[in-house]
């Protein structure tokens, strides 16, 4: 990771600086109930502050520093084409028209499986879960409070079927950059991925058919809010089926390979158009939205809080905590931990087993801290994927251990990418849907309990003479 000129610190050293990060980000959100990406400049700060005592020079740390934050720049525009894009879609009544849609079709007792499943076959075919999660993710938030079915609940099945679309889908970045880098073929290196992530999604949706059970109870076609939401909303609002264009031309445009910012930025465009032809919007309503979201009142306090929301403006506060992220993150790479820790666990090692749950560790431990899978992947990846042959194991659990330690956890760290714009896309806390997304946390522990038994650690073949090569 480092080059021969770079110094790294001592093992305890590294300890101390773990210890010390740890205790800091619990004290910070915990205690003390510091905003997020204040504790984590503060963390970071304090980890140069110890770096530099430990030796590690300046100049290496702001470099690394630049270099993190600069690999966030697409990350950050994504963001803000998502924020401006969730506001232009409120404004030209494209969501409105979905939730008014979903609530005449979906029943409260089966919202969440279908919820789950409508979100799987969106990122699957889509490859991105970040795309699903503001279309149809966003959607089905003002849906489920149209049913009255809890944001937790409803979060957590968008983040499951999105997640599980993302770590199966050949079109996913995730996917192709674990392939890569693990060098496996990418169609095997999926479907041995199932044997942790499949059980999980399958568990996940019998608990969402039976948890949703308990909503079935009751008429919402004669509840007070449900007619007060759709009578709101079709007062509002010009309801025509053209205005699902734009989610159609963005859902082409991603089965078509395209790059995201364009993507988004076509969608933004027809739903500006729409929204000046239906609405009867005008450029300067269009740019408002952009920037602060839908801002429009119904005089409906439910109606409202579903709607007015989206805008640049409304990423901001996200795109400071990915920041912080990186100044955080990059001392923890300046000092070396990252070879500290995979030097411990060639040390402890003497088995395929141990060298494995060793590897777990260490990408989750490093991905936890990084907070961007863009950044774990590679580096942790490009260090320990030729330990695999040297334990006759084969590589296809490297990408499953990275994919369910990465992409899988990603929505439950508070200050990584995917989890703070999930958390912000959504409206729902990052723990506030941990319960409701059995999956992210049980495909970990399904791949913690291969490594710690074996069952299911696929082996190289004895004629697999090449590291490369793929059993």
């Amino acid at each position: 990771m480092h080059g021969t000129e770079k110094k790294i610190v001592q093992p305890w050293q590294a300890l101390v600086m773990i210890v010390v990060a740890i205790a800091i980000i619990f004290i910070g959100l915990k205690v003390v109930k510091c905003p997020n990406s204040i504790t984590l400049l503060i963390d970071g700060v304090v980890m140069c502050v110890l770096a530099s005592i430990f030796g590690i020079k300046y100049n290496d740390l702001q470099d690394d520093i630049k270099k993190t934050v600069s690999s966030m720049i697409i990350a950050i525009l994504i963001l803000m084409a998502v924020g401006i894009l969730v506001g232009v879609w409120m404004l030209s009544g494209t969501v409105p028209l979905m939730i008014y849609y979903g609530m005449k079709v979906l029943t409260p007792a089966l919202f969440l499986p279908v919820v789950c499943i409508l979100c799987t076959l969106m990122s699957t075919m889509a490859g991105t879960s970040w795309g699903t999660v503001a279309t149809v993710g966003v959607a089905c938030m003002g849906v489920a409070t149209g049913l009255g079915v809890p944001a937790e609940c409803t979060a957590g099945a968008v983040v499951v079927g999105a997640i599980f679309g993302d770590k199966i889908s050949p079109l996913s970045d995730s996917t192709v950059l674990t392939s890569t880098i693990s060098g496996v073929e990418l169609v095997p290196g999926v479907i041995h991925a199932l044997r942790t992530t499949g059980p999980a999604y399958v568990v996940s949706l019998v608990f969402f058919i039976i948890y949703g059970l308990r909503f079935q109870g009751g008429n919402v076609e004669n509840s007070e809010n449900y007619d007060l939401i759709l009578n709101t909303v079709s007062d509002n609002f010009t309801l025509n089926p053209f205005l699902l264009l734009p989610p159609v031309a963005v859902f082409a445009l991603i089965l078509l390979k395209k790059p995201t910012l364009p993507t988004f930025t076509v969608g933004i465009v027809v739903a500006i158009i729409l929204a000046m032809i239906f609405q009867g919007a005008s450029i300067s309503d269009a740019t408002g939205a952009m920037m602060s979201g839908y801002t429009f009142t119904t005089d409906v306090p439910i109606v409202d809080t579903i709607l007015r929301r989206g805008g640049m403006s409304s990423m901001l506060g996200t795109i400071a905590l990915l920041i912080a992220a990186g100044v955080f993150g990059a001392p923890m790479r300046t000092a070396g931990i990252i070879d500290i820790l995979l030097s411990a666990v060639k040390k402890i090692a003497k088995t395929g087993k141990v060298m494995s749950t060793g590897v777990l560790f260490l990408h989750g431990i490093f991905f936890t801290i990084t907070g961007a899978y863009y950044v774990s992947y590679p580096v942790v990846g490009s260090m320990v994927k030729d330990m695999f042959p040297e334990y006759g194991v084969d590589r296809r659990n490297l990408m499953r251990i990275m994919l369910d330690t990465g992409t899988g956890l990603a929505p439950l760290v508070p200050w990584a990418t995917t989890g703070v714009y999930i958390a912000t896309t959504l409206g729902v806390s990052n723990m506030g849907f941990l319960p409701f997304a059995p999956m992210l946390w049980l495909s970990i522990l399904f791949s913690l309990v291969i490594s710690l038994t074996g069952f299911g650690l696929t082996k190289m073949k004895a004629d697999d003479a090449k590291p490369e090569a793929v059993s």
